[in-house]
């Protein structure tokens, strides 16, 4: 009887996960982090001048990945999720989140 490539494709990717783990990417830290904290920065509602500076969005952006790679981090640290799982996620997207909003109203309080 012979092997289908459906078997074998998932031998592989069984292998794959052996091998690697199920694990958040760097990649999905940049994209989430990154994602989370300017669209939190972008629709908080304070009143910017109409031309921002590539500076500050590089910031926020920046902000939001180190805030996702520290709550998932923490989170295994603390043992209270593994790498991979849904927490792990939703910490990494709360995380950034919040440090967009901090940032927003930081900016907030420093056009007074």
């Amino acid at each position: 009887m012979m092997p289908s490539v459906n078997n074998f494709i998932m031998v592989i990717i069984d292998l794959k996960t052996l091998i690697m783990g199920v694990a958040m990417g760097f990649l999905a830290f940049l994209v989430i982090g990154g994602g989370s904290s300017l669209a939190s920065w972008i629709f908080y509602p304070i009143k910017r001048p109409i031309k921002t500076s590539s500076k500050q969005l590089l910031f926020v952006i920046i902000l939001g990945v180190i805030a996702a790679i520290t709550s998932s981090y923490l989170g295994q640290w603390f043992e209270l999720f593994h790498s991979g799982q849904m927490l792990e996620w939703l910490c990494a997207i709360f995380a950034a989140t919040f440090v967009g909003i901090i940032y927003s109203v930081a900016l907030k309080q420093n056009q007074r």
